[in-house]
């Protein structure tokens, strides 16, 4: 929210073209998309030394989920909306900093996942990574290209994410409610508006470059761009893996 806040300042979607800054957009891109997938590669990186080690027995317990996997899971969810509220506030280094740690406890939530996934279906996670990442590339370039306004969707797609994570709350505490039919149109809604939320994010990172001032806050609003496509992502591909894996 806050880069919509800071788009909203500008006219159009086209306004940072008309800047006459072709090369600072090149690199304030360059620079987000670093950022971003940096953090993919530091949620691989932890969820494989994770499952690699004997601290994956940590996060399960026979009946469940340990209390351990909770506080990451909950300490990560607050932490990334503290860095989003934040971002103005920190040095761009601080920020990236946050953005490295919410990918590594991602990646350690990510693994009891990954382990029942590797043990029915290993070639779903390749499968869903590349589809998840076209699909990003695509949203991505259509939201920075369109000419058509999307702010329209901001309250739909917020509403559709606190929606999904709701239900994804209420499936601790009923874990049957996510299987049959049900299970599947969560997924493929999920997977909508995490693309969705691409392709709006991209369009605001790109109007929301026009109005910033100088080189601290356009790296802070690269670092908090970085964050917010980095949830889209991992949120597609957490969807599309679950898609694949329904029975």
């Amino acid at each position: 929210m806050a880069i919509k806040n800071v788009a909203l300042k500008t006219k159009s979607p086209d306004a940072p073209a008309r800047s006459g800054n072709d090369g600072g957009m090149s690199l304030y891109l360059k620079r987000i998309f670093a950022l971003m997938f940096g953090a993919v590669a530091i949620t691989a990186l932890a969820a494989y030394i994770t499952m690699a080690t004997p601290l994956w027995t940590v996060l399960i317990t026979a009946t469940g989920f340990s209390a351990l996997y909770y506080i990451l899971l909950f300490g990560g969810l607050a932490l990334a909306i503290w860095a989003q509220v934040r971002a103005f506030s920190f040095k761009p280094s601080v920020g990236a900093l946050l953005l490295a740690l919410y990918a590594v406890l991602t990646g350690v939530v990510m693994t009891p996942l990954l382990i029942a996934v590797l043990a029915i279906n290993p070639l779903s996670i390749l499968s869903a990574f590349i589809i998840a990442a076209v699909m990003f590339a695509c949203m991505a370039l259509f939201g920075y290209k369109t000419v058509k306004d999307l702010s329209f969707l901001g309250i739909f797609l917020f509403m559709g994410m606190i929606g999904l994570i709701l239900v994804g709350l209420a499936s601790f505490i009923w874990p049957a409610m996510l299987g049959g039919t049900f299970g599947t149109i969560v997924c493929f809604i999920g997977v909508l508006v995490f693309a969705l939320f691409t392709a709006y994010d991209m369009q605001n990172l790109k109007r929301a470059y026009a109005v910033v001032g100088g080189d601290t806050q356009k790296n802070q609003l690269a670092v908090l761009g970085a964050l917010h496509l980095y949830i889209s992502f991992i949120a597609m591909f957490q969807y599309l893996l679950n898609l694949f894996n329904r029975n």
